[in-house]
């Protein structure tokens, strides 16, 4: 069955840096774009970033331009977000995606920036 697997949350300082992966399974990963959304406590699910079959096209979220970068490596199966410069309101829940009919979501990690 199709399953995601997010990893690589925790507590970090405002400023510094995490690398969230998101391993799947169940279906042909290279076949379907993938993106992280997050959900903050009271707030609605958002989208932060997307990324196309192979990796050529990439979207962000205005909030998270330049400062988080989303990649795939369909040999492994995984999609990354990587965090820089990690601010206070970046703080949330953060799934993966797999878009489709149906669409399917990973279980999520928490990421926490605080001081």
């Amino acid at each position: 069955q199709v399953q995601l697997v997010e990893s690589g949350g925790g507590l970090v300082q405002p400023g510094g840096s995490l690398k969230l992966s998101c391993a799947a399974s169940g279906f042909t990963f290279s076949s379907y774009v993938v993106s992280w959304y997050r959900q903050a406590p009271g707030k609605e699910r958002e989208l932060v970033a997307g990324i196309t079959t192979n990796g050529g096209t990439t979207n962000y979220a205005d909030s998270v331009k330049g400062r988080f970068t989303i990649s795939r490596d369909n040999a492994k199966n995984t999609v990354y977000l990587q965090m820089n410069n990690l601010k206070p309101e970046d703080t949330a829940v953060y799934y993966c995606k797999r878009s489709g009919i149906p669409n399917y979501w990973g279980q999520g990690t928490q990421v926490t920036v605080s001081s």
